[in-house]
């Protein structure tokens, strides 16, 4: 007699260059891209890091007295959720057919400064499932973005199977990736830059002394993916020429730093830890694999660490995902009373169909 099945998908990761600091240009190029990738068939359709309006590698590059002009341009061309913008995410996903998972810096409607690196994925019908806000800016990257929260640290579950999100420097964060396998997720996704500058000086390996962008995002995913069994979806962007020249400002060391930056490789990785389908290193394109949710059960056989391979009398992870707000309101008969927390982060933002 013929028991569960589990779901099957194809997956994309679309490693391209966002139309610098151009909201809606980006969002065109979303468009565009997304049509490609489910032309190959894709379900599942990924797009990297702040990819809309780009991510700001002049936080690195710049001292920050030099930096108000680009913190400007960002602010006015971030992504309020939700937004006219945002609809238009919705639409791309709904008219593809596909789940569309974003990377933007979003914006706040209470301040006029207070951004975030924040993962947008919308379902098949455009609804908004997930947003994610980076819980911590890495580094010089807390010149642009607060710190996110946990309120949508969790996998979504779909008819494609239970999808997380984590952000670049996140897919370090041993408690959050384990916080999000914990609660069932068996597909990943990792967004990341287009480039990570980290050192002036050259280096043996050739990278300039930064990190080496292909090898980290490889080792990175084969670990979540093994540690987790779980399918791993790593996308990044890429810098162009125009970026690399608003960026430099007619400095020319800086030019030399982003021109010689490690290349930026998406790939697809399965619960063995093997890369799926062919990477995409250094350039725009799409990188897609097929994934069988069910390859995870028999690797589980052997080492399942959100199951009978862990001790849960001896470790303990709690997360709190209460969203944090500037302000909490309430009302003289209210004051003693706990808040419901909503199911998800955005609802109460949610507009009406």
């Amino acid at each position: 007699m013929p028991g569960d099945t589990y779901p099957k998908l194809k997956a994309a990761a679309v490693q391209a260059a966002p139309v610098f600091l151009d909201r809606d240009a980006t969002i065109d190029k979303v468009a565009k891209l997304t049509r490609e990738a489910k032309a190959m068939g894709a379900d599942l359709v990924v797009f990297a890091e702040s990819f809309i309006p780009t991510f700001p590698v002049w936080n690195i590059l710049h001292a920050p007295i030099d930096q108000h002009d680009f913190y400007k341009r960002l602010f006015e061309n971030a992504v309020l959720v939700p937004s006219p913008q945002s609809r238009k995410l919705a639409d791309i996903a709904r008219a593809n057919q596909v789940f569309l998972s974003v990377g933007i810096t979003e914006k706040s409607d209470y301040s006029m400064g207070a951004m975030w690196c924040t993962q947008l994925l919308f379902d098949r019908t455009g609804k908004l499932i997930n947003r994610h806000r980076k819980l911590v800016p890495t580094w010089a990257e807390c010149l642009s973005w607060g710190p996110g929260d946990a309120s949508d640290l969790r996998p979504v579950t779909t008819e494609i199977g239970k999808i997380g999100t984590l952000i670049c420097g996140e897919n370090t964060n041993t408690l959050a990736r384990f916080a999000l396998l914990a609660q069932g997720e068996q597909v990943h996704i990792a967004c990341y830059p287009p480039a990570w500058p980290f050192r002036r000086s050259a280096s043996k390996t050739g990278q300039g002394g930064s990190y080496d962008l292909k090898e980290i995002t490889r080792f990175r995913s084969a670990a979540h993916a093994f540690e987790g069994k779980v399918f791993v979806i790593a996308c990044h962007s890429v810098l162009d020429d125009d970026a690399i020249e608003q960026i430099s400002a007619g400095n020319p060391d800086i030019r030399t730093l982003l021109e010689n930056a490690a290349k930026p490789t998406s790939m697809i990785v399965g619960p063995t830890g093997d890369i799926l389908g062919e990477p995409v290193v250094g350039v725009e394109g799409i990188t897609i694999a097929d994934i069988d949710i069910s390859e995870s059960i028999t690797l589980k056989e052997a080492h399942d660490i959100i199951g009978r391979y862990n001790r849960f009398d001896v470790f303990q992870l709690q997360v709190n995902q209460t969203r944090i707000k500037p302000i909490r309101l309430y009302t003289t008969a209210s004051a003693f009373e706990e808040p419901t927390p909503s199911p998800c982060a955005f609802e109460e933002e949610k507009e009406e169909d």
